[in-house]
């Protein structure tokens, strides 16, 4: 596996301690199997249950402990977004009992300061307030809570934990880029197509991009399993993260008022990275016999998708799994740009807190589909989380386990003997 070394400052960092969502449960069924319901407008956050409603919450959370059944949290801290998850390990995988998602936007202004501002870190510490209570409520046996580019590149990122451990309890890991690579592919493992030779993952985030390769033929012919994330992760064979993000890209040519010129533009700044990436690890000429597909695990994609698919308000269970074609992808980018500012954020799939990035991510995907013209990209509203926790369960030996069925336990019980 190739790939960009990380900066020394953020590779010495160790462990300090969907798109379409804000706050709340999230819906849809797969690796990872979800209960609760969707929304992609703001609200506020909900209060806490009272009364019989509360009662029962806790009384699920009692007889989990009891069962012996083993809570895990997985939190994503990005550029743009603030994410968590909390589930309990199953016989596909594992079950979502709940979630968290709002944009926070901790890395506005960056590039331009180099610092994360106060007003982006008190929202961010105001999410992760939510998140902390969550997670505590679950009584959540292990989580990892990881931060990405916005932290990897502040110059006081290290003040920044500090002060989230002093306010929020919680032990935020730095990753490095590679980590974070990993992490996207394990987490939307299951929906690689299998009959392909070679699929290209990428996560378009907010402050960094990243783009893996995959060799999908030691995969052919093997039935899906909950091993698909570790064959994933093994499959590697180059990745790369790009400095540029929707937030970054956004903040250089401008997100409110996007003309074709300014989405060319974003394109070309793309388009210069990619390739010295196709330069160092060529793909290009094995997608001339069609056999190799995109996996979009990013908010762009997904926004993407509902606009395509003209949801009247975003459905997860819609969007996650679905194939899109080049011309769907260029079709709705087409469209978003004749939009004006008010337009998009009239658009129940995009909303004002997307509204100014949306364009950014299509240029990113434009430019994807530019060096890599593949006709079909799969769309996943998965990626970090669902890896990390994944990731967590199989090292604790959840993943496989099966429960023994109610017969051999009856049969069981008929064969012991009589004391």
């Amino acid at each position: 596996m190739t790939g960009p070394s990380d900066k020394a400052r953020a590779a010495a960092r160790g462990p300090r301690g969907p798109q379409g969502l804000r706050e709340g449960a999230e819906a849809g069924n797969g690796f990872g199997d979800r209960t609760g319901g969707a929304d992609r407008k703001p609200r506020k956050a909900k209060a806490e249950p009272s009364g019989t409603a509360a009662k029962g919450k806790a009384s699920r959370r009692s007889r989990a402990e009891k069962s012996g059944r083993a809570t895990y949290g997985a939190l994503d801290l990005g550029t743009n977004n603030c994410r968590l998850l909390v589930a309990r390990p199953s016989r596909r995988g594992f079950v979502i009992i709940d979630a968290f998602s709002r944009i926070i936007r901790l890395g506005e202004g960056l590039t331009q300061s180099g610092q994360l501002s106060e007003p982006a870190m008190a929202r961010t510490i105001e999410a992760l307030k939510v998140c902390a209570g969550k997670l505590d409520r679950w009584r959540v046996k292990r989580s990892r809570i990881i931060a990405t580019q916005a932290c990897r590149l502040a110059d006081n990122s290290d003040d920044f934990i500090a002060r989230v451990k002093t306010e929020t309890g919680l032990d935020l890991e730095i990753v490095t880029h590679e980590t974070e690579a990993q992490l996207a592919v394990s987490g939307c493992a299951s929906l690689l197509d299998r009959r392909c030779d070679r699929a290209l993952v990428f996560d378009i985030g907010g402050g960094s991009s990243e783009l893996i390769w995959l060799d999908l033929t030691p995969m052919k012919g093997r039935r899906r399993s909950v091993y698909d994330q570790s064959d994933a992760r093994k499959s590697i064979v180059a990745w790369t993260s790009l400095p540029l993000g929707v937030v970054t890209l956004a903040e250089r040519h401008g997100g409110k008022v996007v003309t074709e010129a300014t989405f060319e533009a974003m394109v070309d700044d793309v388009s210069a990275l990619l390739a010295d990436f196709e330069k160092a690890e060529p793909h290009r000429d094995l997608i001339t016999n069609g056999n190799v597909h995109l996996l979009g695990t990013s908010g762009t994609v997904t926004t993407v998708a509902g606009v395509h698919l003209e949801l009247p308000a975003y459905d997860r269970n819609r969007v996650d799994g679905c194939w899109l074609r080049a011309d769907d992808v260029r079709q709705v980018a087409d469209a978003l740009i004749e939009m004006s500012y008010d337009d998009r954020v009239a658009q129940p799939c995009i909303g004002v807190e997307r509204a100014d990035l949306v364009l950014a991510g299509c240029a990113i995907l434009e430019a994807v589909l530019r060096m890599w013209p593949c006709e079909r990209l799969r769309v996943a509203d998965r990626g970090l989380r669902e890896g990390i926790l994944a990731t967590l369960m199989a090292q604790d030996g959840h993943v496989g386990r099966r429960r023994p069925s109610s017969r051999r336990t009856s049969a069981a019980r008929q064969q012991r003997p009589a004391k």
